[in-house]
């Protein structure tokens, strides 16, 4: 936090002080930066009270002078509290920000003092509480911008003050670096010495080793920490509207790359799939019911592109006749939802989160990707997306027309499973059955791994948060059941369906 010392003559602005802290301690945004300091609060001491308050200006941040008519109290030199809290808020180089009163009569040595804040900083005038308030909060701003602590360009760009290199995963940042290389040639390699040029390269550190926001969302130890509503909820329902009981509930955290993880397995194991014929490979292709490019691509932009001030979360609801992706924020302006089933330009929300998600493969190129959910349902015969625009932005994705089976009961449709000469149609493949019931982590990870061909298991243990020893187990059973396979070697293969 910042340390803001308020100096005045206490019996003038006892009634200023007391709003003006109070009012940076409210604020949403000023109480997240500052502690405003009254000297009427310091608690009993040992100490001179001009020691004690000395002592304080010295280890403050900004000095903040209300400067009126009365001089106020003055020691045996002729020197006033006020401005010896001024000249020593000077001496140590404080950042210091001047208000003065309006006032026709003002006290000689006050009048002298205001002369000389005067030829120091620049100070503003006021009248009214309102006006002191208003004043207060826009010198607090420019100091925040001066500092780096806020960004008038987009909020992900913007540093936070609190974070340093030193909160960030190195192993996420390995994990990036590895995917940004394999997906889009991404020149740098990852070593330890190279982690800052990695992130300089990305635009997310500044030289003196703060972080900006996106760096948080993208690479922190623990991203929930430093923005709480980030996480993913994903809700499945029986029917058509939001009732209970809920068929399934999940709320992911964690990155942005692995809360996008988690919500796609949610979906894709959650919905039917179409298991395709062993004609000419060994290899069967899973069509899912909803493409899950359209998904991936869907849920990626609502976590990219939403606002992050917002204490709401990102909403995955799966209707048993649509999904819908809710995220909290609004289109960019001039954007319209009429313009996103055309041709339209990239206006990122959050552009230093988007790029390095593009990088990693996770969306294929950048402004493409609403036509591309379009494009990809209507391939697969479904109808157009919908897109909406209330109080939070929405995408609904139709599930087929002649979708009767409701899957979100678990109801076995009489398929004869997964075998060596699998063909047909497997309604509810992740829901239903598959020579024999899959438990939910057993189709959470059949998902992931239809969704991420090649996935290594440590990645993912860190994706789905499963311990070690039991998707060990999990993999035994989807191995025997024939339902997926590991390829290449011990140290670089992976697994794939079959």
């Amino acid at each position: 936090m910042v340390k803001l010392f308020i100096s005045s003559v206490q019996r003038e602005f006892e009634a200023e002080r007391r709003e003006v802290a109070a009012y940076i301690r409210q604020d949403a945004v000023m109480g997240r930066f500052f502690e405003p300091f009254l000297f009427e609060e310091l608690p009993a001491k040992d100490v001179s009270a001009q020691q004690a308050y000395l002592t304080e200006v010295a280890e403050t941040d900004v000095y903040l002078g209300l400067f009126g008519v009365d001089y106020g109290y003055e020691y045996a030199e002729g020197i006033s509290p006020t401005e010896r809290e001024y000249d020593c808020a000077t001496e140590n180089h404080k950042y210091r920000i001047v208000l003065i009163k309006r006032a026709d009569d003002r006290h000689p040595k006050e009048q002298t003092l205001i002369r000389k804040a005067e030829q120091d900083v620049v100070r503003n005038m006021f009248g009214s509480i309102e006006e002191l308030k208003s004043g207060v909060y826009a010198a607090l701003v420019h100091y925040l911008v001066l500092r780096g602590y806020l960004h008038y360009g987009p909020f992900d760009a913007a540093l936070n003050m609190n974070a340093t290199i030193d909160d960030l995963d190195r192993e996420k940042i390995r994990w990036w670096t590895g995917m940004a290389r394999e997906k889009r040639n991404f020149p740098l390699t990852y070593s330890d010495e190279n982690v800052h040029k990695i992130l300089n390269s990305l635009h997310l550190i500044a030289d003196d080793g703060r972080v900006t926001n996106a760096a948080l969302l993208l690479f922190a130890k623990d991203p929930q920490k430093w923005f709480v509503s980030s996480t993913v909820k994903c809700v499945q329902f029986y029917g058509t509207k939001v009732q209970k009981p809920l068929a399934s509930q999940q709320i992911y955290g964690g990155s942005v790359f692995e809360v996008v993880d988690q919500a796609v397995a949610f979906v894709m194991s959650h919905i039917d799939a179409r298991v395709g014929e062993r004609t000419q490979s060994a290899q069967v292709d899973v069509e899912y019911e909803l493409p899950v490019q359209a998904v991936t691509e869907t849920i990626v932009n609502a976590c990219v592109h939403r606002d992050y001030l917002s204490t709401g979360s990102v909403q995955v609801m799966l209707f048993k006749d649509r999904l819908e992706v809710w995220n909290p924020g609004r289109l960019p302006k001039g954007m319209t939802v009429e313009k996103l089933s055309g041709e339209h330009a990239s206006l990122p929300v959050n552009p230093l989160l988007a790029n390095p998600v593009y990088l990693a493969g996770y969306i294929e190129q950048v402004g493409t990707g609403t036509n591309d959910v379009i494009d990809r349902c209507v391939e697969l015969g479904l109808r157009r997306p919908d897109f909406q625009q209330d109080e939070d932005f929405m995408v609904v994705m139709w599930r087929r027309e002649d979708h009767t089976e409701d899957t979100s009961k678990g109801q076995e449709t009489g398929n004869e499973g997964v075998n060596d000469g699998v063909n047909g149609t497997l309604n509810g493949t992740l829901n239903g059955t598959l020579n024999g019931t899959l438990n939910s982590k057993q189709k959470d990870v059949l998902a992931f791994i239809t969704t991420t061909p090649g996935v290594q298991a440590q990645e993912i243990i860190d994706r789905l948060s499963i311990p070690r020893d039991t998707l060990n187990k999990i993999l035994k059973v989807l191995i025997d059941r024939k339902l997926i396979e590991r390829r290449g070697s011990k140290k670089t293969g992976g697994y794939y369906v079959k």
